[in-house]
């Protein structure tokens, strides 16, 4: 063993640690990295459920009839619908921003996100809104006719949900990809000092 020699005064066999640190920027990046890429599966698990709410639209614009399908009555969907189904290409752009490094693909995701993601979701919240707060202050007594129901459950409530699930997901991404951001800035600056 290496301890058994002459041991210089001085050293306990501490003196290693400074060797052994990795740089904050790497350890935030990696950590961030790794958060980012749960984020965009919750989004295309997200996405499949928005998928499964659009597909009576789909089949219909594609003339298939499926009798199941058909059964459900799903309301027709809205442009945001669509929109914010777009948001999930720029899932991948993210990804290779991650896989690169990139600091260009990355704000370029970020600004996706705000517009594709938060944007639409954004609208769905105005435009139920009334439905919303409808539904929520009736009594018992009063007649809910004006409140689109799904299948006996508030169409509003439900997209509300959605919103609640779809805006967190995306705002954590939000969060992962700046952090990125500055990890990879630091990078950058530490290099260009040495």
């Amino acid at each position: 063993m290496a301890s058994r020699g002459i041991m210089v005064t001085g050293t306990n066999g501490a003196d290693f640690e400074h060797r052994e640190k990795i740089a904050a920027q790497y350890q935030i990046s990696a950590l961030n990295k790794s958060r980012l890429k749960y984020c965009v599966f919750f989004h295309h698990m997200l996405f499949l459920v928005m998928l499964a709410k659009l597909s009576a639209d789909i089949l219909d614009k594609l003339d298939i009839f499926i009798l199941e399908i058909e059964e459900l009555q799903i309301p027709q969907p809205l442009w945001w619908e669509y929109l914010w189904g777009l948001s999930l290409v720029l899932s991948f752009l993210g990804l290779s921003a991650i896989k690169r490094n990139n600091i260009r693909y990355m704000r370029h995701y970020l600004y996706g996100i705000t517009a594709l993601g938060l944007g639409p979701l954004l609208y769905c919240v105005v435009y139920y809104c009334g439905d919303v707060y409808k539904y929520l202050t009736a009594d018992e007594d009063e007649d809910e006719d004006e409140i689109q129901l799904w299948q006996g459950y508030p169409y509003g409530l439900l997209w509300y949900a959605f919103v609640l699930l779809a805006s967190q997901v995306h705002f954590f991404q939000l969060y992962f990809g700046y952090n990125l951001l500055k990890a990879w800035r630091a990078r950058g600056t530490y290099r260009k000092t040495d």
